[in-house]
Formats: structure tokens, sequence, C-alpha cells
């Protein structure tokens, strides 16, 4: 049987998602706890991955604090997985460019859409520059969200989602 994860942009939606499938484990919690973050405080959550420190760092900091989580490194960064990568986007915006056979096709997702990359085939994801997305993946074996980065830094030479989210009439 395949496993679910799910990734969620906003400290709320973790906080149900995380009661529901046990997202979150508890060293995100310790970290956050060990920094000691006043109510009010910025935060930089660089590499943040799901966000198993960005949300109990925003919890902790309260309406008023600032939680910057960004993973814009390794989003940015072309991979392959071996297993198709199945998702469900819950809510929010995402988007997926996909590199196969040497054209590259972005494909904005909004809540409500699925999408299927195929096996193999190179892809990134953009998150944009204030990520506030939850996802829904679905996976055939336990380690099929391992991605096989290719090294290739082409992601740097394509418009990013903020991008392309501007209104035609803006542009």
């Amino acid at each position: 049987m395949g496993s679910c994860d799910v990734v969620a942009g906003s400290a709320e939606e973790a906080r149900s998602f995380g009661r529901l499938f046990g997202a979150w484990p508890p060293i995100g919690t310790a970290t956050v706890k060990a920094a000691r973050l006043r109510p009010g405080a910025h935060v930089l959550d660089a590499w943040c991955g799901s966000g198993t420190s960005a949300i109990p760092a925003a919890e902790q900091a309260g309406p008023h604090g600032v939680i910057d989580a960004a993973g814009l490194a390794e989003s940015s960064l072309e991979r392959r997985r071996a297993e198709d990568e199945v998702r469900f986007f819950a809510h929010g915006t995402g988007c997926f460019s996909l590199h196969p056979d040497g054209r590259v096709h972005a494909v904005v997702c909004e809540a409500g859409d699925p999408l299927s990359v195929p096996a193999g085939t190179r892809h990134w994801f953009d998150m944009g520059p204030r990520p506030e997305f939850a996802v829904i993946r679905f996976f055939e074996k336990e380690d099929g969200w391992v991605g096989d980065f290719t090294g290739d830094p082409i992601a740097r030479r394509f418009p990013r989602l903020d991008a392309l989210l501007v209104p035609e009439a803006a542009t």
C-alpha cells in the first residue's frame, strides 16, 4: 500500500493536517523550544522542507510574528523520481515546471487541482516567495519521495511563480 505525505503552507493548515496524519515530528517543536522565540519574533527558516520547524515557530511567535520559510535552494533544483509523483492541491498555489524531451512546461496548480508527474520526468517545484499552500502527496513506496537531483541549474533561467501570476494588464 502507498503512503501519503502532507505539505502545508500555513500554521493553521499544518496543525489540522498534523493532527489528522501525525505528520509533524517532535524534533521541529524541540528545535523551536530551544530557540526561545519571543512573541513577535521574525524568523527565517531556510531549507524549511515540510515546515516541521516553521510551523511551531509561527505558533510561538504568535500573530505579530513573521516566519519566512523557504526551501528555495532545494525547490529550484531540477530532479526526477523513480515513481509517479501524484499530488492534490488542497489549498493555495504552486508551480511545477516539467522538463520532458528538452522542453519546459510550467503548470500552475491551485486548490482543487490534481497533478501526476510521470516517473523519470525532470521537473522542479516553485512554491513562490511567500509559500501558502497545502498539498497531499501519494506514494507507491515509503521512499517514493526521494528525489534524484540532476545537477542542471535550468530552473534559474525560467520565470518564478510570482512572475507567472502577474495579471496581463500589469505586463
